[in-house]
């Protein structure tokens, strides 16, 4: 027995003598990175417009996304989780400018694996608060900087039994420099 405790700890002080010899370990990873450069008298969107989930009902209801972010709800659908956000955009002008804002249609279609949801009621983060049209708003850019960022929300049109999926569509949005 004494003799297969010596082996055992030849055995383990040959490993430890190997371990010990090794060079360091090292590991390189890479990441991503992106910048957006706006150029004057333009515009970029920042995050798109996005309902969350949502659980439909047996009647049709409504799912609105505030420009200031909050959620709320008609008739009985439910509202799952926080993963909703209203769409944002940013963009540059000069000091005192004003802008033209329009929609290019008062409401759109988003499309998945059931019949499709209508979006309407788009409004824009204003003081107050104007719902967009394709009749152009006029604003000013109050930014000294002549940069502004704008949130925008809407109203989304569940119907009953709404089949489960993924739904999506797009929209557009047009600033005009006055």
């Amino acid at each position: 027995m004494d003799q297969k405790i010596k082996k055992c700890g030849a055995l383990i002080a040959a490993l430890i003598a190997s371990f010990a010899s090794m060079p360091a370990m090292a590991d390189t990873q890479t990441g991503d990175s992106s910048a957006v450069i706006v150029r004057p008298l333009s515009f970029i969107k920042v995050n798109d417009l996005d309902f969350g989930a949502i659980i439909p009902a047996t009647t049709a209801g409504t799912v609105t996304i505030a420009p200031d972010g909050t959620r709320s709800k008609t008739g009985n659908v439910v509202l799952v989780g926080n993963t909703h956000q209203p769409a944002s955009f940013t963009g540059q002008g000069t000091f005192n400018q004003r802008v033209d804002i329009s929609v290019g249609a008062n409401s759109f279609f988003i499309n998945g694996p059931g019949a499709p949801m209508r979006v309407r009621t788009i409004t824009v983060g204003s003081t107050p608060t104007a719902i967009l049209t394709t009749t152009p708003l006029r604003f000013r850019i109050s930014a000294i900087s002549g940069i502004f960022l704008f949130p925008v929300g809407a109203t989304l049109e569940v119907g009953a039994n709404q089949t489960p999926g993924k739904y999506t569509g797009t929209w557009n949005i047009t600033l005009n420099y006055v």
